[in-house]
């Protein structure tokens, strides 16, 4: 369970490709905090941790999570959004995010307006009725605020801080984005799917 809450920057230093897997070799600054077998999500997607080695450590994506995230497509020296898994003592302040992305949108739009950013993202279609304007979604593992929702796409508005410390500051239109949409907005569209008709 995460927060959606980045707490570090890292960046890709080797990927292994062993059959339909892919080992990603992650530098950061938290790297010597971890212990194997610990959950981290990377650009929202939740990975254990299966070797670490001074200020790196290894994790691997198997060919579903390639399949239904950005992963595979990230190459050696891109950032990539980490936070570790949330304590159960500890404050919530983004939302529930489980780490399993749903699908990847694309980057259509972005508008810098006084010093802070807006990002236009589409998503496949089939999950419009999954937001809601001013309602949370985790983008690249960030949780955000919907703005202008549509059939087709959104908006979000990107602090500078948020802009400096995740690497929101890497994505460029036509980029893909892993997108997790809220827990609690997926059961109620599956119940109202199921004893709504």
């Amino acid at each position: 369970m995460f927060t959606g809450i980045i707490e570090s920057l890292g960046q890709v230093r080797s990927m292994e490709k062993e059959g339909s897997n892919l080992h990603l070799t992650i530098h950061s600054d938290i790297a010597q905090e971890l212990k194997i077998d610990q959950s981290v999500a990377h650009n929202g997607v939740c990975l254990t941790v299966v070797s670490i080695q001074d200020d790196q450590y290894v994790v691997t994506a198997i060919e579903e999570t390639l399949k239904k995230s950005n992963l595979g497509k990230l190459t050696v020296g891109d950032p990539v959004n980490l936070e570790r898994s949330m304590k159960s003592d500890g404050r919530l302040d983004g939302h529930i995010v489980q780490g399993h992305v749903d699908t990847v949108g694309q980057c259509e739009d972005i508008q810098e307006v006084d010093g802070s950013w807006y990002y236009k993202f589409s998503f496949p279609s089939g999950s419009q009725y999954l937001i809601v304007d001013k309602g949370s979604i985790c983008v690249n593992g960030v949780s955000l605020t919907v703005v202008d929702p549509t059939d087709k796409d959104f908006r979000v508005a990107i602090i500078p801080y948020t802009y400096e410390h995740t690497n929101f500051h890497n994505i460029k239109v036509g980029d893909p984005i892993n997108l997790e949409f809220d827990i609690i907005g997926k059961y109620l569209a599956r119940y109202a799917k199921l004893y709504m008709k």
